[in-house]
């Protein structure tokens, strides 16, 4: 069985490290001025990979935070996959070709599905599609607005097409501590062959423990943001259970 990445995350909102909850760009809490420091903080902790997001352009259709982003990307040497206003081919083009190792697609995966599949044979391994939910539906705009399209429809429109994971965000879980909706994401990664990675709520190292029980072996991981930040979770104890050499402790 492949071991679980556990994806620590930097929110961008004005050049800032942030932590939203449940989306709300006016419930924000800042955690570091400096994402290229915490950058490499978290890759000190162990981290292997860096799962970051442009919030300010995740809202606007366009990179906003994108200096920070390249500083991220100095700051690191570990493989870096971001989103956030990424909406067309030249953007896409333009990041891989700065360093990054995954682009996300989100809103742009509802509009346009078919630029998704172009990219993934122009780009192969290197597109992921985020799929954020809001009450069963897809949201997007940067959770602005919700769609009428169903979170496995979404999923089924691009197996075979080469994406390399699925992330998949229960927005009404982000950024609140609640826990995992494992039964959905379980249920969205069992449907599909591609990837998923589980993101929205994670809340304690029993979360952390529960990637590692059976039925979640197609996970490829979960990104975990506030638990974090605010010490919940350590990363030594938690990078140590998903190498299977630990049990945690609190199960």
């Amino acid at each position: 069985m492949a071991r679980k990445i556990l994806f620590p995350a930097i929110d961008l909102k004005d050049g800032q490290c942030v932590r939203l909850k449940l989306g709300d760009m006016d419930q924000a809490t800042i955690y570091n001025d400096s994402p290229a420091a915490q950058a490499a903080e978290f890759e000190n902790a162990g981290f292997e990979w860096l799962h970051v997001v442009d919030l300010n352009g995740a809202f606007e259709g366009q990179s906003v935070n994108g200096a920070a982003v390249e500083e991220i990307l100095k700051a690191t040497k570990n493989p870096v996959q971001l989103g956030g206003g990424i909406r067309t081919l030249d953007h896409i083009e333009n990041w891989l070709s700065k360093g990054l190792s995954r682009v996300i697609l989100g809103t742009i995966a509802v509009r346009d599905p078919d630029l998704v599949i172009e990219a993934c044979k122009r780009f192969p391994g290197k597109v992921a599609v985020g799929i954020d939910a809001k009450g069963g539906k897809v949201a997007v705009e940067g959770w602005a607005e919700a769609s009428e399209l169903g979170i496995m429809e979404m999923a089924e429109r691009f197996e075979g097409a080469g994406v390399a994971a699925i992330i998949y965000t229960d927005i009404d879980r982000d950024g609140v501590l609640t826990g995992i909706n494992w039964e959905s994401t379980i249920g969205l990664a069992d449907h599909v062959s591609i990837p998923v990675i589980a993101s929205g709520g994670l809340a304690s190292m029993a979360d952390i423990v529960r990637m590692t029980m059976p039925d979640a072996v197609k996970l490829e991981g979960a990104i975990s943001g506030r638990a974090l930040y605010d010490g919940r979770i350590d990363p030594a104890e938690a990078l140590q259970v998903l190498r299977g050499e630990g049990k945690g402790s609190e199960l």
